[in-house]
């Protein structure tokens, strides 16, 4: 009888998700299919914008929200030759590496296309960074040139020293760095015709880099190749029905994927118009939506929160948008939102910046961040594998294999590597930082797979539902947040060994707050001195909200010498957990680590007290 029932269940779950399945398979065939057109004929992503611009001479490609700053496709292909013209004229040729350190504007994606036609990589770095964290990433990059801005020029100067052998190019300062080349100076005076085109120039290429924290250590730079792009966009652009008809207003950074890749590559790949605002604006945004007829936009949850505590306005439902693409829109808000702001359709994706194990929710289920299918699992590689919460290793049968998680039980997602361009990992700059994302022995015997070091869980319809961050990282305002690098920030300014960073959860608050704990027995921890130092040397978002300090001469660490941060972030900023230790928090509006008691603790929980 119960096996009659188990029967009756399953077919039941196949009668409801066959259609969806086969959406899928569409999808998925689709991808591969242009991604074999593009190979066969050897295009570029900028040979396909060049296609498009053809297509649209005369239409808005990109334009500033402000509206001071437009170019038709005509007008933004003739700036991407002008660009990668005059890097090959300077001696700039295919695997040379160009960091763009430049806010949103529409000038953004001319440089890194127009670099690529010349088989230049540009390494887009996040304009928050300052000092150690900056410097880090423009080495890490192996990069030849730094192309910056009036915004950016500032952090650049404050590690100049550091930055010698560079080549420095500006856009738009006047009082630029000294050793700059002018380049508005340079288009004005260079040729609109396409650049001389290397002759290996492949589909497989590198495009540019994005940086991911990863789940430890400082930002590392994730390798996106033309074939990656391109499933990216696509992917989304077909699961959405994204057409040349739609407009994409974008508020999210240009140097993440979700801005990046799926805000700009819809203009490339579509002909969508692409409205860029310099910063995102919860109490501008649907206005701003409204004013250019938006019928899109790219999101984060942090954003869809900020967006819901806004006082209700007349633009709330006066504008044309039909879709929002992104990730981390909490189950909890995500009927308030789509209801309150009459968007039609949310397209909740998960994808890590370097990762294979990518999916899209292309139903509208509540919460989910995709599926794969039960009927054939195999078709699109990817799992949940149980792992050791407290030290993050997989867990494995009698014969070494990873154990696959059950339907409704959290684990850790994996992918499958194989040798195509749809489930290849390319990893980062680093190899050694690749291979330690590489498993084997996960779904048979031999086979590499992708660690996301994410936790998520996935139903008996085939759904997945995010969970957390595994690893050392957490996620706040929109970034990952890699602990290593913030703990040893902390170390060398309090010249102390034993310091911990993890995040903590704040009810209701999208992400995790940053919390560190230093062992301090005798209170002398200058926390003035700290958050002062931590302003110039951490970015905003990676600066710990709370401070633990420990009365102990050491943080209680595992047999093998790692801190146990499943217990510090359990007990996490709360007073009656944290008895022996003093607690802090950082008032945003007295600028101070300041005490965090019981009453500070409820103020905190009922968002009195913000961060």
């Amino acid at each position: 009888m119960a096996t009659s029932c188990g029967c009756c269940e399953r077919w039941s779950i196949y009668r409801r998700t066959i259609r969806r399945d086969l959406r899928l398979v569409r999808i998925v065939a689709g991808l591969e299919k242009g991604i074999k057109r593009a190979i066969r004929r050897n295009h570029i992503t900028s040979d396909i914008f060049d296609a498009t611009a053809l297509k649209h001479p005369n239409k808005i490609a990109v334009c500033s929200s402000d509206d001071l700053v437009q170019y038709t496709f005509t007008e933004l292909k003739n700036l991407i030759n002008q660009i990668a013209n005059i890097f090959y004229d300077l001696g700039y040729r295919k695997n040379d590496v160009v960091i763009l350190f430049m806010e949103n504007r529409p000038e953004y994606v001319a440089f890194w296309l127009g670099l690529s036609k010349l088989g230049v990589v540009t390494s887009l770095v996040n304009y928050n960074l300052r000092r150690e964290s900056l410097e880090h990433c423009i080495k890490v990059a192996g990069a030849k040139g730094i192309i910056f801005s009036a915004e950016t020029e500032g952090a650049l100067r404050d590690i100049q020293s550091e930055l010698r052998g560079y080549e420095f190019y500006c856009y738009g300062s006047a009082n630029r760095i000294k050793e700059a080349t002018d380049l508005p100076e340079l288009i004005e005076s260079t040729s609109t015709s396409n650049p001389p085109r290397p002759d290996n120039l492949t589909f497989y290429d590198k495009l540019i880099y994005m940086y991911t924290s990863g789940t430890t250590g400082l930002p590392k730079p994730a390798v996106i190749r033309h074939t990656r792009f391109f499933f990216m966009v696509n992917g989304m652009a077909s699961a959405f029905k994204v057409t040349e008809d739609d407009i994409n207003y974008v508020a999210l950074p240009l140097y993440h994927s979700n801005g990046g890749v799926g805000g700009i590559g819809m203009m490339i790949y579509k002909g969508s118009t692409v409205i860029v605002a310099k910063k995102f604006s919860a109490s501008k945004f649907f206005q701003d939506c409204a004013y250019h007829g938006a019928t899109m936009f790219n999101y984060i949850g942090e954003t869809c929160r900020y967006l819901l505590a806004q006082p209700p306005s007349r633009f709330d439902r006066a504008h044309r948008l039909r879709l929002a693409i992104g990730n981390g829109l909490r189950p909890q808000i995500w009927a308030e939102f789509k209801d309150r702001f009459s968007i039609d359709l949310i397209g909740e994706c998960y994808a890590s910046t370097e990762g294979n194990a990518n999916m899209i929710n292309i139903d509208n289920r509540i919460g989910a961040v995709g599926f794969n299918s039960v009927i054939a699992p195999g078709f699109y590689p990817i799992r949940l594998i149980r792992v050791d919460r407290s030290n993050g290793e997989i867990e494995r049968d009698e014969n070494g294999m990873a154990i696959a998680c059950e339907p409704g039980e959290a684990g850790e997602l994996v992918g499958r590597v194989r040798n195509d361009p749809v489930h290849q990992f390319d990893g980062y700059v680093d190899k050694e930082a690749t291979d330690k994302k590489i498993v084997h022995d996960i779904f048979v015997k031999g086979d590499s797979a992708f660690r996301s070091g994410d936790i998520l869980l996935q139903d008996k319809e085939g759904y997945f539902y995010f969970q957390d961050r595994g690893g050392d990282t957490f996620r706040w305002k929109g970034e990952n947040v890699g602990t290593a690098e913030v703990e040893g920030v902390i170390t060398r300014i309090l010249r102390m060994t034993d310091v911990v960073v993890y995040g903590v959860e704040i009810p209701g608050i999208e992400g995790r707050a940053g919390m560190a704990c230093i062992a301090d027995p005798d209170y002398i921890v200058d926390l003035v001195y700290l958050r002062n130092e931590l302003l110039n040397k951490v970015p905003n978002y990676a600066r710990p909200q709370f401070i633990r300090l420990s009365n102990g001469d050491a943080i209680e660490q595992t047999s093998t010498f790692k801190y146990k941060k499943v217990k510090l972030r359990e007990e996490g900023f709360n007073p009656l957990k944290v008895v022996d230790d003093r607690l802090y928090f950082n008032n945003q509006r007295t600028g101070r680590y300041e005490v965090l008691d019981i009453l500070a603790h409820q103020r905190i929980i009922d968002h009195h007290i913000r961060f």
